[in-house]
């Protein structure tokens, strides 16, 4: 089937495209400047080139997001901008990829990609909206970033399961080409880990010598994390753990 990759120059975008062409459909990935093999230009934000980007898409992979920029624009209002481009004799499965914990942690971010949610679930358009758990190597940037000198401060109590890219382009290949869920699935990575395990383990194999303090931190956002928020309460998990991903 002919299949379009939404934010498809992007961390995960970019590894949707072996598992899909495996499981023997035609990718387009769809970006602002539609670079590189398979690339098409379509732009969220401002709804530029979309509907010739979209049209003629049997399956759609919705994975752009803008969590730097204005999400509200481009997860949100792009995601209406979207629903309303698509072939709806055409689409058979539009699966949206979200992120664990949007309905429960309070932050602006994930208010935007829950309200993208609410956007497709009200289309309807027949759609799965997948929630998987954070990457690994954006665990590795947060870390690397929180870093002070010889001091990596990290919330104390916070609750993750953090998930293979890899392993979640394999799975979105397999749920795309299946039948609409008509709601929520969740994906994480394959253990539960607190933010102090993932420092101390990041730091013995990253920056050596490197002394990990689990600081209390308060605030509902910081409550929602240690009450596991951000952790799946079903789905399906990955296998590559984390320990693997530094080894790596």
């Amino acid at each position: 089937m002919d299949v379009l990759v939404t934010g498809g120059t992007g961390r995960l975008g970019q590894r949707l495209t072996e598992p899909l062409r495996a499981a023997g459909h035609s990718v387009r990935q769809m970006s602002r400047r539609g670079t590189g093999p398979g690339g098409v230009r379509g732009d969220l934000a401002t709804g530029r080139d979309l509907a010739a980007a979209v049209g003629g898409a049997e399956l759609i992979v919705h994975a752009a997001t803008d969590p730097r920029g204005d999400p509200w624009q481009v997860d949100v209002a792009g995601t209406r901008r979207l629903v309303e481009a698509v072939d709806r004799s055409r689409l058979q499965h539009l699966v949206y990829v979200s992120i664990v914990g949007v309905d429960r942690i309070p932050y602006g971010y994930y208010r935007a990609k829950f309200a993208a949610e609410q956007v497709l679930l009200g289309s309807g358009l027949p759609v799965t909206l997948l929630r998987a758990t954070q990457f690994h190597d954006f665990v590795d940037f947060l870390l690397d970033t929180a870093q002070r000198g010889p001091v990596l401060p990290v919330p104390m109590g916070w609750r993750v399961q953090p998930v293979d890219v890899g392993d979640v382009a394999a799975h979105i290949a397999d749920v795309v080409s299946g039948p609409p869920a008509g709601g929520v699935i969740e994906y994480g990575g394959p253990e539960e880990l607190s933010a102090a395990e993932l420092a101390r383990a990041w730091a013995a194999a990253r920056a050596p010598g490197t002394y990990v303090v689990a600081t209390p931190l308060p605030g509902k956002l910081s409550a929602a994390l240690r009450d596991g928020a951000a952790v799946p309460t079903g789905g399906e998990r990955g296998r590559r753990t984390y320990a693997e991903h530094l080894r790596g």
